[in-house]
């Protein structure tokens, strides 16, 4: 488990990044056969993505359930489009198959959104927690005076 790092603490970065929202849906529980490919492509693309970071992946956090969703973080959209389209990379694969096994079947849904966000267009807070989502990704600052209010912290 990770450090709870007991104070007020918001994360910044130069310049912007990108947010990509990205999951499944599980519509038929019993046909467990369509969806498990699909829930088990996820972990080898993150791992692939954690030992290349010249595709420009930078974290992620994720929660499964019958609606599952990861919370991915990246350098920029052009990094996170050539990954998609990599012939040599994982993405690729997973999708044709996709495409081909699944996509008939109404059993499993899958989903995307992509958001670029540019500098002084976030803000965020974290209190008493490990580093977590985008405070993973950008560097923890304490909470001062100067960025107490949400106002002041996304104009940093």
């Amino acid at each position: 488990m990770s450090k709870v790092i007991n104070n007020r603490m918001f994360a910044k970065t130069e310049g912007g990044f990108v947010v990509f929202l990205i999951g499944m849906r599980i519509n038929s529980w019993w046909k467990i056969h369509k969806w498990l490919p699909v829930a088990m492509a996820m972990p080898k693309m993150i791992k692939e993505l954690y030992r290349n970071k010249e595709h420009g992946f930078i974290s992620t956090e994720g929660w499964f359930g019958r609606t599952a969703i990861m919370v991915q973080y990246w350098k920029s959209f052009e990094h996170l489009e050539a990954y998609a389209k990599n012939k040599n990379a994982g993405h690729l694969p997973a999708w044709k198959k996709f495409n081909q096994k699944a996509r008939s079947s109404n059993a499993v849904g899958v989903w995307h959104e992509t958001y670029k966000v540019s500098a002084g267009t976030y803000e965020n807070i974290y209190v008493n927690m490990p580093k977590f989502g985008f405070g993973k990704v950008g560097k923890l600052t304490p909470v001062s005076e100067k960025y107490e209010g949400a106002k002041q912290r996304i104009l940093n």
